[in-house]
């Protein structure tokens, strides 16, 4: 990793490490160059995931996706404008309601339009391969195994939630203040996805989630330091909490009325679709087999 012997060059040792991560810049590493690497370790395993599922799993990455072959598009493009609208709403009303000197403006050219380029071409692959381990491949493998879209939902979504428990977020904060916001964004995707049957919407919303929040507001105990319009100097995680959870409730409320979703389904049986059969080699009778 490249940050390692810029640590290593300065003195430093591994237990700098975590330190590092939330301030490359005292590495002489720019916050742009640490986020390019750290979404370029998701782009890898993107592509080890599209390379190894069809032999190991039997699976396209499009089947994984939907269980189809053809990829609804225009469902990520909606979930990325029905997110994208309530987190410029959300991000506005608490930019009004603020009080003085809460938020820093500091928008950098030189910085903030690669940043925009590094999100709009590599972030992808970073909210796509959770999308398709978590919403996808888990999901579908829990319901096969339990015939229940209860423990489809329940199951990936709290290991999604786990999977951030490194977070700084979680250190600053405390467990039970952190970890909900990542287990209620969890159980919202994977239930808009058990209901659309598909992980398009999911798509959609969690890259525009990321990208917005890389690009509008960051703070020091943020995950995703970058060079973002606003600089957040105390956030407040009761309150973030109950933003992320009428968001969601609002958000699969939307979607809902748009798609109109049966939420009865999540009470039925998942029935389990067998392969299909070989193909049967008839031989005709009169004739011997070519050679």
């Amino acid at each position: 990793m490249i940050i390692l012997p810029a640590i290593l060059s300065n003195g430093g040792n591994i237990s700098d490490l975590s330190a590092a991560i939330q301030n490359p810049s005292d590495y002489g590493i720019s916050s742009n160059l640490f986020l390019l690497v750290m979404l370029g370790t998701f782009a890898i395993t993107y592509f080890l995931f599209a390379v190894l599922v069809k032999p190991l799993h039997g699976r396209t990455v499009r089947e994984t996706i939907n269980g189809r072959k053809q990829i609804r598009w225009d469902r990520i493009r909606m979930g990325i404008i029905v997110w994208g609208i309530i987190i410029l709403a959300d991000t506005a009303i608490s930019l009004l309601v603020s009080s003085p000197g809460e938020y820093e403006f500091r928008f950098n050219t030189g910085a903030f339009l690669p940043l925009l380029l590094i999100l709009l071409l590599v972030m992808p692959f970073q909210t796509s391969i959770e999308e398709l381990l978590f919403r996808g491949y888990l999901a579908q493998g829990v319901a096969r195994w339990t015939k229940s879209r209860w423990w489809a939902l329940i199951i990936p979504s709290v290991l999604f939630a786990l999977m951030h428990l490194a977070n700084p977020e979680v250190k600053e904060y405390g467990f039970w203040l952190s970890m909900p916001q990542y287990l209620i964004m969890g159980l919202m995707l994977g239930l808009i996805s058990i209901l659309d049957d598909g992980i398009e919407l999911a798509l959609g919303i969690h890259f525009i989630n990321n990208a917005l929040t890389a690009l509008l507001v960051t703070h020091e105990a943020s995950a995703l330091q970058t060079d973002a319009l606003f600089l957040l100097h105390d956030l407040d995680p009761v309150a973030s909490l109950i933003s992320i959870s009428v968001a969601s409730i609002l958000v699969i409320l939307i979607l809902q009325r748009i798609y109109k979703w049966d939420f009865g389904i999540m009470n039925r049986k998942v029935a389990a679709v067998p392969p299909p059969p070989p193909p049967v080699e008839v031989e005709t009778i009169g004739q011997s087999p070519a050679t």
